[in-house]
């Protein structure tokens, strides 16, 4: 019967099992570099996606969509906007499909002192659209 110390290590014959790992402290500086990129990246992305589709100031609704034929499409929509400020909000019509047959952008201006503008806009389309949409409002 042999005797084993829960102290020592275990020993292996040498070259059995291949390279040892040397204990280090790499990983962890490793994901942590990765995890700072990660957020910067993240970050990024929402600051231009920001500057892309949002903006609290304005705010676009469409009311109603009518007067589809062949090549054209009116849109109806309402856009908020900073008291007495303008805007331009980009409209697109799509097929059944989802293929976007309009696109235009489109300014609008409000009377002073007023938040709230509707808008109605004939859109030419180069294909029978489906629906009409209000992707963006932003300042003029």
């Amino acid at each position: 019967m042999s005797e084993t110390h829960a102290t020592s290590a275990p020993v292996f014959p040498p070259g059995r099992y291949g390279r040892r790992r040397a204990a280090g402290r790499r990983r962890p500086v490793l994901a942590a570099l990765l995890a700072v990129a990660a957020v910067a990246v993240s970050g990024l992305v929402a600051f231009r996606l920001y500057q892309q589709y949002g903006h609290p100031d304005y705010d676009a609704e469409v009311i109603t969509y009518t007067g589809i034929t062949d090549s054209r499409i009116r849109i109806d929509f309402r856009v908020t906007v900073p008291a007495g400020g303008a805007a331009v909000c980009t409209v697109r019509a799509r097929a059944r499909d989802g293929g976007v047959v309009g696109l235009a952008e489109v300014p609008v201006a409000a009377a002073p002192g007023a938040r709230k503008v509707a808008t109605r806009y004939e859109l030419a389309t180069t294909a029978r659209p489906f629906i009409g949409e209000v992707l963006r409002c932003r300042a003029a």
